[in-house]
């Protein structure tokens, strides 16, 4: 076997998936999908195919025309990282068809009961398949180097609407006997013309990595903010008329990043805001980005977000990582994209500010990864080691600095040329990283006598030629921050213009402890334990928490309880129970981990229970 990634199964001798179809019948009272997939190939093949499962229930293998059954095994013992292999044995098939069901365990899917929504009235189902969890939906080559198309059926119940990362073709009532009869004989045929169903029918004509397969289903509303662009959430006015004044200004973004990048290649660009216990701040999900609640801050710099989600339009979902080694691929290009689109749209202090915090996060990453030095390089070792584990700034930032340095080294309008080049070139195409050196050195002769390209991409830490951003606002924010290790505490006309950017930078620049009578007093005085922006509200809490200053654990209780976005639970758990003499807060950690977890997402979960094996 010879993989060609170390987070699949995938075999490089055999021939690539291009295209699944899909059908899914969704069982909200147990928490299943019921599924049929017919997997096409690039070519015949004739032997074992291998490919990825997670927590799956393989019913049946068949031959999509005669339906008769095809061979297969699942490894005896799951691997704790990519899960099971399937192996199906194929005699010259370009096709073949797999029903299968999902378990409680997906780790891609988050089950919502009435309760956890916004109107307690019906469930609501949502993915999140990056790094590599589509596996835990439906089998499959779940690898970024295996580019697919797809078509998707979703049989739902009658008063839930389904949004997905694909074209929306219909919505219908189901008819009897379609789909798949070998799906229909596993006894899904009765419920799936069932009364009080609907099937939503999908498709998706541009080949992309498997991560970037999404779906929600739930009670759905939706706000027009754009001639491509609705914003869809829960049915709730409220959150609905939020996000639509938070993103009103997406068009512009979608503009700035054509005349940047090129044609967006993708039609529409759609947002879905998500129940706040979405682990990220957004998933770049073709046609349809999913978004964390928290985003949505009342002063457009949630649209911030927005601009990363739509840069990965061209870098990441256009040009992809051939796998998870080359993330920065993904993660540094786009940050960098996302602050050209920011700088023009929302103006050069804005982006400054948002470079400044990113700049801090990197050295902070590059100091957690201090015993393990490999995940501060841009092109990583990742055998053996969980995706989600290891997740940090380092790709989105380190790789930032990198394209910000050729940038500086050959002038703007040259770097420009060359990104369009890069995009119109490789798009529609999974490459790793000695592929884009080649295309650099090739297009930018000599740029290797000018700066390390080896140095930088398989270097440790933070290369000397990096650049701390500068601007009047940036040096004012961090010399404020500086002061009030000496005891001063920033003027209320100082910071009368401030908005969370410029408090969660002056926050991050704070040392780490202080006495706990500062904390109070600064909170005392600017209530940022009640910030509406948990960028700055977790920033202090944080704060609070080093400082040993034991009267905001109620807060950080709330705040653990009410989010289950990993930027937030990630350092907040961290600080709680990393170090000594933190008896109490170690109790606290556990306790509401104990209590709340079941309302985290899958990947979260795993998050939290890694930060206690290391440090409980």
């Amino acid at each position: 076997m010879a993989p060609i990634d170390p987070h699949s199964f995938t075999d490089s001798s055999h021939p690539l998936t291009t295209h699944i179809a899909l059908t899914l019948f969704f069982d909200f009272p147990s928490s299943t999908i019921h599924g049929a997939a017919v997997l096409s190939l690039s070519c015949p093949h004739t032997g074992p195919l291998s490919l990825d499962t997670r927590a799956l229930s393989i019913h049946q293998i068949l031959d999509p025309d005669t339906h008769s059954p095809l061979p297969f095994s699942l490894s005896p013992t799951p691997d704790p990282i990519k899960g099971t292999l399937l192996s199906v044995s194929l005699s010259n098939h370009s096709s073949f068809l797999i029903i299968f069901s999902t378990s409680h365990a997906s780790s891609a899917l988050q089950w919502l009961s009435p309760p956890q929504t916004f109107n307690k009235t019906h469930p609501f189902v949502y993915t999140q398949c990056q790094s590599i969890h589509a596996r835990s939906i439906f089998p499959c080559q779940d690898t970024p180097a295996a580019r697919v198309r797809y078509s998707a059926l979703l049989n739902i119940p009658r008063e839930l609407s389904a949004v997905m990362a694909a074209k929306h073709v219909d919505r219908r009532p189901p008819i009897a006997g379609e789909g798949n009869t070998s799906f229909l004989s596993q006894g899904f045929g009765s419920l799936w013309a069932a009364e009080g169903r609907v099937v939503e029918a999908f498709v998706m004509d541009q080949p992309v990595p498997p991560y970037l397969f999404a779906f929600a289903v739930g009670e759905l509303g939706f706000r027009e903010v754009g001639p491509r662009t609705r914003v869809y959430s829960e049915a709730v006015d409220s959150v609905l008329d939020a996000a639509a004044r938070e993103f009103e200004g997406t068009e512009e973004m979608i503009r700035q990043g054509e005349r940047l990048f090129g044609d967006y290649e993708w039609e529409r660009f759609d947002l879905l805001v998500l129940p706040p216990s979405f682990p990220y701040g957004g998933m770049e999900n073709p046609r349809m980005v999913f978004l964390t609640p928290t985003v949505i801050k009342g002063d457009a710099s949630g649209a911030q977000v927005v601009a990363h989600e739509l840069a990965h339009s061209w870098t990441g979902n256009l040009i992809t990582n051939k796998n998870n080694e080359h993330f920065w691929l993904n993660e540094g290009f786009t940050t960098y994209a996302e602050r050209r689109i920011v700088e023009v749209v929302q103006g050069e202090d804005r982006a400054t500010l948002n470079a400044g915090i990113g700049w801090k996060g990197l050295n902070e990453d590059i100091e957690r990864f201090k015993d393990n030095l490999e995940f501060t390089k841009l092109k990583t070792k990742q055998e053996g080691v969980d995706p989600d584990a290891i997740y940090s700034q380092v790709p989105y930032e380190k790789g930032f600095q990198f394209l910000l340095r050729i940038e500086r080294q050959i002038g703007r309008a040259a770097f420009d040329e060359f990104i369009k080049k890069y995009i119109a070139t490789f798009k529609f195409k999974s490459i790793d990283t000695e592929t884009f050196i080649d295309f650099l050195k090739a297009n930018v002769p000599g740029i290797e006598n000018e700066i390390d390209l080896e140095l930088w991409t398989e270097g440790i830490g933070i290369p000397p030629d990096a650049y701390e951003p500068v601007s009047n606002l940036y040096t004012k924010i961090v010399s404020l921050a500086n002061e009030f290790k000496l005891g001063r505490m920033p003027r209320e006309d100082e910071v009368a213009d401030w908005q969370g950017q410029e408090w969660e930078l002056y926050l991050e620049n704070l040392p780490k402890s202080v006495e706990a009578s500062q904390i109070q007093a600064l909170d005392e005085r600017y209530r940022l334990s009640e910030s509406k922006d948990y960028e700055v509200k977790v920033a202090f809490l944080q704060l609070a928490i080093s400082s040993k200053c034991r009267d905001y654990h109620g807060e950080v209780e709330k705040t653990l309880k009410e989010v289950g976005r990993m930027k937030y639970l990630r350092p907040l758990y961290t600080a709680l129970v990393q170090g000594t003499g933190k008896e109490e807060e170690k109790i606290l950690a556990k306790r509401v981990f104990a209590e709340t977890g079941d309302c985290y997402h899958p990947i979260a979960q795993g998050v939290v229970e890694s930060i206690f094996a290391k440090h409980l």
